[in-house]
């Protein structure tokens, strides 16, 4: 790292024409372009009307782009169908993976981000593409330091001599909207300096402009396609543009700090707002190794597989817990820390989802764990990838089928991408269409999974999810979740001990699960009256319980009488056998508890305090107390009704074999 005084100087008077306005447009005529220039103040609001308003006007300059996106591409394709015929596949695949690296390169932010995204799936892209491709993350072609310096000055007012200690003498990363140096302000703190690309705004418009034309041609002339293409276009190009904004980057950072930044095994760097513009961004600078260099962090004793499982559960709180998430988490954006933390790095693309679709995705995991795809049908319309007038009948048994075969024992077993694909096969028949939010949703995940496999190719995303999945229906105190728990835990009025079983041995694999914490929303909430339902339940299987256990204990006794004093035993009923279930499964969920994180046998005192004050406790008392006299007056009225027609028929079938008196004799 330099000093500053050893930077070059700015040839200002050389760049200024060429950067600062690069679209070399009079300037009489640079003010209708609003978005399309990068200096304009609004350049980085996404506004597709004038964006189509602009090059509308230019045919001849958007089939000049077409024509350099289609030509390289084409090429490419004849030089990989060429490598197949004459059998040098194998031979130029370093040379065809550099070939299509180049040519994202060349094409710029859009589909250098497209490479991005390619290079953490190794279950679609070859070895040898991935290691191509990964250079996309911070490893492209620099601008010259002047222009770097120049957006510097005109976004923080002063020079960079004037602003850092010291600063690199070249960028240590260029990505696909800007590139980072390493320096150091005045105050001693070390910085990450990151400076926007010149000719930024034009060369996406004009790409996202392309994109759009296509979406909406292909909405409109292909039947099969009933997504809305468009919608998903302005969601990725509105994500985009404001990642064009650093001062919005700042903002983002911060909030997920402020939200995620509470978790011990992630780190936020911390932002220089006195030193950040909309073009220039300072940032702590973090100490650590890219996540996909594991073999480095392995050897500073960190385990790869575990941080991105820290990972997995910091982007399951951000799609279903706060709704605000990080939509580009590529191996560039984040970072093990040296004492084994994982820092994110990049906070230009989030996105947000709103409560009800949070509690909808939810929601559909547990009708995906229950089998119950009529209501996973539903939530499909709940989460608007079906309209409300949908027929859902012939889509029923297509879920079944789709998600029946393919779950086998555990949801766990399948990979995120999986699911994606079965489903895709699917929405291809029926009139299904993906939201705009939940295209960015499937790119964040399917992503953060590549990564994962990365680095073990047995990772499931999916079995790390379930324990956070089974915290939150445990403890979550939203209606939605509760008739969610409620779904899971009852069926046909019977409750089934196995689920709640697995929720607990799930939920306390959690790393924020908080036992206290359960308990005391699971007892304000069956004592609310949304709990009305479990509390009726609770006195069934109670009352049952108890009256099996104390009719097992007296045929236990009145055999052991028998046997004593030489009578028959009889054979044990068999609704006398089944509760040895409960008992087992009451046993289980003992020994689960006990394993649990924190848990304390003496921190359930005054919570039994509290129950047993409650005066629904006293009601449930009452209906237990109820419900069991009930039963024995029920079973008392069928014995004596039972014994009543034994006697009856006994004493018919001696009346029938009774012996005839033998006939008078008649004088």
């Amino acid at each position: 790292m330099a000093p500053i005084s050893n930077l070059p100087e700015i040839q200002s008077q050389e760049y200024l024409t060429v950067d600062i306005q690069p679209l070399h447009i009079p300037e009489g005529h640079r003010e209708e372009l609003g978005p399309i220039s990068d200096t304009s103040p609004e350049s980085w609001r996404y506004n597709p009307e004038r964006i189509y308003a602009h090059y509308s006007k230019r045919p001849l300059q958007v089939l000049g782009r077409l024509f350099n996106i289609i030509v390289p591409f084409v090429f490419f394709t004849l030089s990989i169908w060429w490598d197949k015929i004459s059998g040098k596949a194998e031979k130029n695949g370093k040379k065809r993976a550099s070939q299509i690296r180049k040519i994202l390169t060349k094409l710029g932010p859009t589909y250098i981000k497209i490479g991005q995204a390619l290079s953490t799936r190794p279950d679609l892209v070859p070895p040898t593409y991935l290691e191509e491709l990964a250079t996309l993350q911070d490893q492209l072609p620099s601008f010259p330091n002047e222009i770097a310096y120049r957006f510097i000055e005109e976004e923080l007012g002063a020079t960079p001599q004037e602003i850092y200690a010291e600063l690199s003498p070249q960028p240590i990363a260029a990505a696909s909207l800007g590139q980072v140096y390493r320096g150091k302000l005045k105050t001693g703190e070390e910085v990450a300096v990151k400076v926007q690309r010149p000719d930024l705004s034009r060369r996406i418009t004009l790409d996202i402009y392309i994109m759009r034309r296509l979406a909406s041609w292909a909405q409109r002339n292909i039947k099969h396609i009933r997504s809305d293409l468009v919608a998903i276009t302005d969601e990725l190009a509105g994500r985009i543009f404001e990642e064009m904004n650093y001062v919005q980057e700042g903002k983002n950072a911060e909030k997920f700090a402020e939200l995620y930044g509470h978790i011990p095994e992630i780190y936020v760097p911390k932002i220089y707002w006195e030193y950040t513009g909309r073009r220039v961004l300072t940032m702590e600078w973090i100490h650590g190794i890219k996540l996909t260099n594991i073999k480095e962090i392995q050897a500073r004793g960190i385990e790869a597989t575990h941080l991105v499982e820290v990972g997995v559960q910091c982007s399951l709180r951000q799609l279903l817990e706060h709704g605000f998430f990080h939509a580009d988490p590529h191996p560039g954006n984040l970072l093990a820390m040296y004492d084994g933390r994982l820092a994110y790095l990049d906070f230009g693309m989030m996105s947000v989802i709103k409560p009800y679709q949070r509690y909808g995705l939810i929601e559909a995991v547990v009708h995906l764990v229950n089998r119950d795809f009529e209501s996973l049908a539903y939530d499909y319309v709940k989460l608007d990838f079906l309209k409300p007038d949908t027929d859902l009948r012939p889509i029923i048994p297509a879920l079944a089928q789709v998600f029946g075969n393919a779950l086998g024992a555990s949801v766990a077993e399948l990979n995120f991408k999986s699911i994606t694909d079965q489903m895709s096969a699917m929405m291809y028949e029926f009139p299904f269409r993906v939201p705009a939010y939940y295209a960015l949703i499937i790119r964040s995940m399917v992503t953060l999974e590549g990564i994962a496999i990365g680095i073990d190719p047995h990772f499931k995303v999916l079995s790390k999810a379930y324990p956070y999945i089974a915290k939150r229906l445990l403890t979550d105190p939203s209606d939605e979740l509760r008739n969610s728990l409620r779904d899971l835990l009852f069926k046909e009025g019977s409750f089934r001990w196995n689920r709640l079983e697995n929720l607990l041995r799930n939920a306390k694999n959690s790393p924020d699960y908080n036992f206290d914490s359960a308990v005391d929303q699971a007892v304000d909430f069956l004592f609310s009256e949304r709990g009305t339902f479990i509390r009726n339940k609770i006195v069934d299987e109670v009352v049952n319980a108890i009256d099996i256990f104390g009719r097992k204990t007296w045929f236990n006794f009145s055999s052991s009488v028998r046997e004593q004093v030489g009578l028959a035993v009889q054979e044990t009923p068999p609704e006398l056998r089944d509760n040895s279930q409960t008992v087992e499964h009451l046993k289980n969920i003992w020994n689960i508890l006990q394993e649990t994180r924190g848990f304390d046998p003496m921190r359930l005192v005054p919570v039994l305090s509290k129950v047993v004050t409650k005066p629904e406790t006293q009601q449930l008392g009452q209906k237990i107390a109820e419900g069991l006299a009930q039963k024995a007056i029920a079973r008392l009225i069928r014995n004596l009704l039972l014994q009543e027609e034994k006697n009856s028929r006994e004493n018919y079938n001696y009346s029938v074999k009774k012996p005839a008196l033998p006939p008078a004799i008649v004088p």
